[in-house]
């Protein structure tokens, strides 16, 4: 990382930014060509490692990227605000931010899969204990991230207290 002042190595830090994002991007390789999709995510903290898990249709670029190659980059972000100048060159943003390298891979265990449904939406919706009735399962896509490299970087507003 270049600007090691805003590195964020903290584990609490890191976690407060996947709590408050709303949207994981996921960058696929599409035969060379990179393809960016972004979407709504649950997650958890098991041994060291963060899971992130997704859903979607049983088909489409996304799920065929996913069958070619399993390695994918991510990003997520939150409390971005333009800091305003006299200057363009001295414009700059408030942000903080999460980006990574993981694999992907698909989630058929239909106990792991109602795990995951749970966690997307206790993270999406504030709320947890949904019905999922067994043919929305069956048909629903859901897959995970595995994490395995992760940098947390901000520039949050300084206090004048």
């Amino acid at each position: 990382m270049r600007r090691k002042d805003r590195e964020v190595t903290d584990a609490a830090k890191i976690r407060t930014v996947i709590e408050t994002a709303h949207c994981c991007r996921l960058g696929f390789n599409d035969g060379g060509n990179v393809y960016i999709v972004p979407l709504s995510y649950g997650f958890e903290y098991e041994n060291g490692a963060y899971t992130f898990y997704f859903h979607g249709a049983q088909e489409g670029r996304k799920i065929d990227c996913i069958k070619k190659n399993s390695c994918v980059a991510f990003e997520l972000d939150c409390d971005y605000e333009l800091k305003r100048a006299e200057t363009a060159s001295a414009h700059s943003a408030y942000y903080r931010s999460i980006m990574g390298e993981g694999t992907v891979s698909f989630v058929h265990d239909v106990q792991e899969k109602l795990t995951a449904l749970e966690l997307l939406m206790l993270h999406t919706a504030g709320k947890a204990g949904w019905d999922y009735p067994e043919a929305m399962l069956e048909k629903v896509c859901v897959f995970k991230l595995h994490v395995l490299t992760l940098s947390c970087k901000e520039h949050v507003k300084q206090s004048v207290c």
